[in-house]
């Protein structure tokens, strides 16, 4: 029992009387069925893990779009009726030093690169350098393009094959760099995947460290990391078969294993704290101590795996297919490391028995549930709830404010690092052909309307020049028109010269080309935010109130883990907006936040805060279920969950501050955000201001109306 007090305990009932809940016989279940449940997990590991080694090679490495925008149509018609001469195409970049780039040392190169292109059968038509068009005025700088003869997804992975040798090309006075959109997310993904790597080796080390002071044990302290390991095995081998179907993004995998990660470590920590305290504490068999973990614990880790997955298919709303990979790929670790722990875990901690407690660190309690210095703040909380409370709203607010002023856009080629083909071919042909030359525009329109889409083009101002406008070879009645704009295509005012030209063109005009991608890309995003916010939101008190049957302090939970989020994000703009700290954190400011960072990162932030919730509202609505009294439900929270919750996130919080250390800027803006989120979530919202709301509210935190009662199902977390 959990309860705190001589007085509580005796009204609880026995052990030989307590009656398991579903969790609490799903934990007989597993352990009369230990062997069963090893071999079917063994398989299962086995089985998907024999797929996992393919996931950086099946994943795709693109499908940052906007589905069913104007720019994903023009992309698509150029690709089917322009040879692949679309934002997807592969433009390889030959400068020469030494003379004009078609005659000596150049032009060998030029039929070399030529050579190799025809040789790839996922590549269209491939285009020689056109004086005036890909060819520069001063003869220097010549563009063989590729046309894209597949999908986005798969033009990512021809980069990937042909970037290498291209580049091998180079040779005294002419460099071979490959650039253009589907080499952008070649070099990014590898940059990106080498920051992930990095960042998980130095994260376990300090993870590990982290779980033996937590557990006090070394055989304790590693069952998180293989739990989680497992998941994450099974997770991966997953989603190279679902990748067989529909394109997964390797971003899916990159945060799965982060997340998986931090979650697990999480779910662990609550269940094998709550075991051994009934274990090692009450003296029950380890058989009925499973169960009563379970139907304890593993109920508060069922809902916040719950809670989790709510928050995370909000994303799915986004209709962006890199976004719905990304948050079906979390949600399926997140799935298996909620099946290993409620299932797998069990198992290993019946079988471990007092073993877990092996290698043990001589100061350790090991079946010690509650603890005394929390149980300490708990009091000193109860005593002061203004003092504190105040202070900490005070610092969140502080911290919230810069969000006021937030800028977001899409990256830009400084993502990249310095010596990567796509930036270097970038700057190049900036250098060769103008400012906007890297932003290339491709207006598709209809053929009788060409003549008078060129003049728009021409008249505009924020177009330096456009090319003749080109027929398709077959029988579509489709021009295309390549326009270069004046400004580079990070610059804002493209925006502006994108919105003039879809209101001036003939209504059969389709404005596309990377840039353009971005910017609609953007403009979704900017409108979906709102939407996913507020279901996430919805649905996240929706579940807290099904758990905790009490509307008050369902709502309260919820509406404070705003105020972590805001925080994080005004520190965000500090950073990365305005570039404080950037040299220490090694990286070049773009003067905004990544536009994707709002929605996803704040469903990632609200479902690790709902995390936290869950587990200490969980754990207060067991002490008051017991007692009935608002001060033990307070207190007894902290003391029994408050370690759990500080060890969490210390775990969780050096996790993702890894992730600012190295890499190019959205991995560090990942790590950033959610690293500042849970430090002030886990220490300052759920261990200070959420204590000191239910001691303000007392017993109007628990109180349901009568006809919700008779609604919700009835959910309890006191055991027996």
């Amino acid at each position: 029992m959990s309860s705190t007090t001589t007085q509580h305990r005796a009204a609880a009932p026995a052990p030989h009387e307590s009656r398991p809940g579903p969790l609490g016989r799903l934990g007989h279940w597993v352990t009369d069925h230990a062997r069963l449940v090893l071999v079917v997990w063994a398989l299962l590991i086995v089985g998907l893990g024999v797929f996992a080694p393919r996931v950086e090679s099946s994943l795709s490495g693109a499908g940052w779009q906007a589905n069913g925008s104007e720019s994903v149509a023009a992309r698509e018609i150029a690709r089917e009726h322009f040879g692949g001469n679309a934002s997807s195409a592969i433009q390889v970049v030959v400068r020469s030093t030494d003379g004009p780039v078609t005659e000596g040392a150049g032009k060998a190169v030029l039929a070399k690169v030529t050579a190799v292109l025809e040789n790839e059968p996922r590549i269209a038509d491939v285009v020689q350098p056109t004086p005036g068009a890909t060819l520069s005025q001063d003869g220097s700088t010549a563009i063989v393009l590729a046309g894209a003869g597949v999908d986005t997804n798969e033009m990512v992975r021809v980069a990937t094959d042909l970037k290498g040798e291209l580049q091998d090309m180079s040779v005294d006075g002419v460099q071979v760099n490959p650039t253009g959109s589907s080499l952008l997310w070649s070099d990014f993904n590898d940059a990106n995947l080498e920051a992930m790597l990095k960042s998980e080796l130095m994260s376990w080390p300090v993870t590990m460290a982290i779980l033996v002071l937590a557990f006090g044990a070394l055989v304790a302290a590693g069952l998180p990391l293989l739990l989680t390991l497992a998941g994450l095995v099974a997770s991966a081998g997953s989603l190279v078969l679902i990748s067989e179907v529909v394109p997964v993004s390797i971003w899916a995998m990159n945060f799965a294993m982060m997340f998986a990660l931090a979650l697990g470590i999480d779910y662990a920590l609550f269940l094998v704290v709550r075991f051994r305290a009934a274990r090692m504490g009450s003296g029950l068999s380890a058989r009925d101590a499973v169960a009563q973990m379970m139907d304890t614990a593993g109920k508060a880790v069922l809902l916040s795996g719950a809670t989790v997955l709510v928050s995370l298919s909000a994303v799915m709303l986004v209709p962006s297919p890199a976004f719905r990979s990304m948050a079906g790929g979390i949600m399926l670790s997140v799935l298996f490391v909620l099946g290993a722990t409620l299932t797998l875990l069990p198992v290993v901690l019946f079988k471990l028995d007092h073993r877990i407690n092996k290698l043990a660190l001589p100061w350790v309690k090991t079946g010690e549930h509650r603890s005394a210095k929390f149980a300490a703040w708990g009091e000193r909380l109860w005593k002061r709830p203004f003092a504190w409370g105040l202070g900490s709203l005070v610092i969140l607010l502080v911290l919230a404010a810069p969000i006021v002023g937030l800028k977001t856009a899409m990256p830009s080629i400084n993502v990249l690092p310095e010596d990567a083909s796509a930036r270097i071919g970038y700057d190049v042909v900036k250098d060769a052909f103008g400012e906007g030359a890297p932003g290339t525009l491709q207006i598709v329109v209809d053929h009788a309307d060409a003549s008078a889409a060129t003049a728009v083009l021409a008249a505009d101002q924020g177009i330096a020049g456009a090319m003749p406008a080109v027929e398709a070879g077959d029988s579509s009645g489709y021009d295309m028109i390549q326009a270069v704009p004046t400004v580079d295509p990070s610059d804002p005012a493209l925006g502006d010269t994108i919105d003039r030209l879809r209101a001036d063109l003939p209504a059969s005009a389709q404005v596309g080309g990377a840039a353009v991608e971005n910017l609609d890309l953007k403009s979704q995003l900017d409108t979906s935010t709102p939407l996913v916010i507020g279901v996430v939101l919805v649905l996240g008190f929706l579940l807290l109130l099904i758990a905790l049957q009490a509307p008050l302090i369902s709502l309260l939970g919820t509406l404070a883990s705003l105020l972590s989020t805001a925080a994080a994000f005004g520190v965000a703009r500090l950073i990365f907006q305005e570039g404080i700290g950037a040299s220490l954190l090694g990286f070049e400011s773009q003067g905004f936040l990544d536009a994707w960072a709002p929605v996803f990162f704040f469903a990632m932030i609200f479902a690790i805060a709902m995390d936290y919730t869950v587990f200490l509202l969980a754990s207060a609505k067991e002490h008051y279920e017991i007692s009935g009294d608002p001060k033990e439900a307070m207190v007894g929270a902290l003391a029994h969950s408050g370690r759990v919750i500080f060890a969490a996130g210390a775990v969780m919080v050096a996790v993702f501050f890894t992730f600012a250390l190295s890499g190019p800027i959205p991995p560090k803006e990942m790590g950033i955000v959610l690293g500042v989120a849970v430090l002030l979530d886990a220490f300052l919202v759920r261990l200070v201001l959420l204590p000191v709301m239910l001691r303000l509210t007392g017993k109007a935190a628990w109180y349901s109306p009568a006809w919700l009662t008779k609604v919700l199902p009835r959910i309890t977390f006191s055991h027996g």
